[in-house]
């Protein structure tokens, strides 16, 4: 299968969207054997055109554990009529996706959760992931931190605040709200997330104790986030076994 940096920004072949579209719908399942999902919100997204303003997302109000391949919408983010369609997406999901596709091409997945550790991190008034193990490490000086929650985000401006703040980081701590996540795959966007809600998980959980935290110097947490760099690759491996799992138990994610 073609990469996705291989797809021309107009007319994708089908065949490598049809398989985005499996990779994808494959992302909606896993999240919620993971405990990611919040009733019929949320969103993932993936760019199919090489400007990634043509994208996958999940359709309007549908459970994470039902959507299938053939569910996904197929979106354009300078479509302004998108909104006035019957098939309309969710309007948060419009305003951060839409927004994020448009004014990130490097962005091609674009994950947005709440999922129960990384929620309650953002809740504090310090959201920071201190480098206190290798996981939290991994994020050091490499996640965004948002602290200008508006709101539930369903304005255009908001979109575009959202996609500014993210800068020049592959990841997000919206204060107040939840977590985004991007990649150039839904592999290596599955895996930062997977990552960034352990290491929140593991924040709270030192934090509960109520003991200090032994966190490292800035020159060990940065040795330790760029050794990260030497199993990337191991973000395939990852989301290929989860897959197959997946399939061995309820293969209609890929219909």
């Amino acid at each position: 299968m073609s990469t996705v940096t291989d797809l021309r920004p107009a007319g994708p072949r089908e065949a490598d969207v049809a398989a985005l579209r499996i990779d994808l719908a494959a992302a909606f399942r896993l999240a919620v054997q993971m405990d990611w999902h919040e009733a019929v919100g949320n969103h993932f997204s993936l760019a199919v055109s090489g400007d990634g303003k043509r994208f996958l997302m999940n359709p309007r109000w549908r459970h994470f554990g039902l959507i299938r391949a053939s569910d996904l919408l197929l979106l354009d983010s300078d479509d302004e009529q998108t909104m006035s369609r019957a098939d309309a997406p969710d309007p948060s999901a419009w305003c951060i996706h839409g927004r994020i596709h448009a004014a990130l091409p490097r962005a091609r997945c674009v994950l947005h959760v709440h999922p129960p550790y990384a929620t309650a991190l953002a809740a504090l008034a310090d959201p920071t992931l201190k480098p206190i193990d290798q996981n939290t490490a991994r994020f050091f000086n490499r996640v965004a931190i948002d602290r200008a929650f508006g709101g539930i985000a369903d304005e255009r401006a908001e979109g575009e605040r959202l996609a500014a703040a993210i800068g020049d980081k592959s990841a997000m701590i919206m204060g107040n709200h939840g977590v985004l996540v991007t990649a150039a795959t839904v592999a290596e966007a599955f895996e930062e997330l997977y990552f960034l809600e352990r290491a929140a998980r593991t924040m709270v959980l030192a934090y509960s104790t109520g003991r200090p935290l032994s966190v490292m110097s800035d020159e060990l947490a940065e040795k330790t986030a760029r050794s990260w760099g030497a199993y990337r690759d191991s973000a395939f491996a990852f989301f290929h076994d989860l897959r197959e799992m997946l399939d061995r138990t309820d293969p209609s994610y890929r219909d």
